[in-house]
């Protein structure tokens, strides 16, 4: 799940031409939000994605966020946050196109969803990453939900 995220965030700011082509990448100006939600926002939503598409606080918002949440996912630490962000930031990529071409209720959005929910429940960063590691820094224990 970590990927997913890391890999949007690099190809949007890089334009390694799968979904990005190299002359819209971020480092060259392009925007990462104006593309999609400017022209692909349908449904009730469509008018709030349509006045935030291009904005610069919303493309450093969603970089950050991809960037973020996919390191933190891929390390095993700060799971809680990480997976808080991430149900968000689906939720959100979901709302975008109401409703969603293949079903009329469930995309591969909310299935990343529910899948980041049950990595969280499982404690997969403790096992497959540093999350035991990071539980017990003296940061963590002092701010326990960084957890």
């Amino acid at each position: 799940m970590g990927w997913i995220f890391l890999w949007a965030f690099l190809d949007k700011l890089f334009g390694l031409s799968h979904d990005t082509l190299t002359k819209s990448a971020w480092i060259h100006g392009g925007s990462p939000t104006k593309g999609f939600l400017s022209t692909v926002a349908t449904g009730p939503f469509a008018g709030f994605y349509h006045s935030i598409a291009g904005a610069g606080w919303a493309d450093w918002l969603f970089m950050l966020a991809l960037a973020g949440i996919g390191v933190a996912l891929m390390a095993g630490i700060g799971m809680r946050i990480a997976t808080i962000a991430g149900v968000v930031l689906l939720v959100m990529m979901w709302s975008v196109v109401l409703p969603p071409a293949g079903n009329p209720f469930l995309d591969d959005h909310l299935i990343y969803a529910g899948l980041l929910v049950a990595l969280l429940a499982l404690h997969a960063g403790d096992t497959l990453g540093l999350g035991r590691w990071w539980s017990h820094t003296p940061l963590v224990r002092r701010v326990p939900w960084l957890r």
